[in-house]
């Protein structure tokens, strides 16, 4: 399956992209470095040319990890990237305190000022040893900046050479519409989307971005590995592990979602892919969809996920396995 275009810019991404959340570590109960090495190299192997990450996954850690396993590798890569989450300046909306991947106590703000966002910028390009970020994308908003300022300081950075593209995450309709206007090159959003999360869809951000070529590169499409099929109702997490309370996990979800999945079993076996795959692959040929992030803990897990672009689904195929998840997407949202 060939790279698609991100947007107005010249970047192209494979649909398929390598999720760097879960290997800094921090909200997954830790990660073991050599594992998290393996995996990255491992997906580029199989045809995955992107890799996303931000400066809060680990606090720095898995910009550092991506960096490292990249070495060498530079050319064969796109490295998407995210500003906007500091535990560092005390200074923006929304103050989290939590703990870092250390377990020491941390406040977390969204700060997307124009001096933190060049800040961050060469913080980044520092952990990843690049000159150039393909991807530079605002985490979450900032409802201290005004959106049209932080966004001047992104087109400045693209100017500038230091990135190539511009994204936001998180965004809402009206913010990711004012984001377009203070930034016409705008490349992409980065929003959950999956067969139970189907939000953008709903509020019109979907077909906002397909009308006006933005790129979609879509979080959660195995809903942290709900939808893979492997998370009996029964399972227990690792302390430290954000999965133990998020409302998707309960015990009634859960087993929702292993119903849905025995609905759609038969067509993965008619394809010879797992279920996780089958889930991936309709996740990235929904319109307006640019591509998909799905995480990996080891070279296993990678090469697996990769397999997701290797195959082809009938529109009837497609239908059927959204119908299978209308009543539990209701339920769930």
């Amino acid at each position: 399956m060939h790279p698609r275009k991100l947007g107005p810019s010249a970047v192209h991404v494979s649909p398929v992209v390598f999720g760097a959340w879960a290997i800094g570590g921090w909200m997954w109960g830790g990660n073991d470095e050599q594992d998290s090495l393996d995996a990255i190299r491992a997906s580029i192997d199989h045809g995955v040319n992107t890799i996303d990450t931000a400066a809060i996954y680990g606090q720095g850690y898995s910009e550092e990890l991506v960096g490292r396993a990249i070495t060498g590798r530079r050319d064969k890569v796109v490295i998407a990237t995210k500003c906007g989450r500091r535990w560092d300046s005390g200074k923006g909306s929304d103050p989290w305190p939590t703990k870092d991947r250390k377990g020491v106590d941390v406040t977390i703000t969204s700060d997307s000022r124009p001096s933190s966002i060049f800040y961050e910028c060469e913080q980044s390009l520092k952990r990843l040893g690049t000159d150039v970020i393909d991807v530079y994308q605002i985490h979450w908003p900032d409802r201290t900046t005004a959106i049209e300022e932080a966004m001047g300081a992104m087109d400045a950075l693209r100017r500038q050479g230091k990135i190539r593209a511009i994204g936001v995450s998180n965004f809402d309709l009206e913010l990711l519409k004012r984001a377009k206007v203070a930034a016409p090159a705008l490349a992409s959003v980065q929003p959950p989307y999956s067969l139970i999360q189907r939000r953008i869809e709903k509020d019109g951000s979907l077909a906002f971005c397909r009308e006006n070529n933005v790129g979609v590169l879509c979080y959660s499409p195995l809903e942290r590995g709900l939808l893979a099929g492997t998370v009996p109702p029964e399972r227990q997490f690792k302390e430290g592990d954000h999965r133990a309370t998020h409302r998707f996990f309960t015990t009634e979800n859960r087993q929702r979602v292993l119903d849905a999945l025995q609905r759609i079993r038969p067509i993965a076996e008619t394809k010879g892919v797992s279920l996780a795959q089958l889930v991936i692959n309709w996740t990235i040929h929904q319109p307006g969809i640019t591509a998909a992030l799905v995480g990996a803990r080891n070279a296993e897990q990678a090469t697996h996920n990769a397999g997701a672009m290797n195959f082809t689904l009938t529109s009837d195929e497609l239908g059927q396995i959204r119908h299978a998840f209308d009543d539990v997407s209701a339920a769930m949202m």
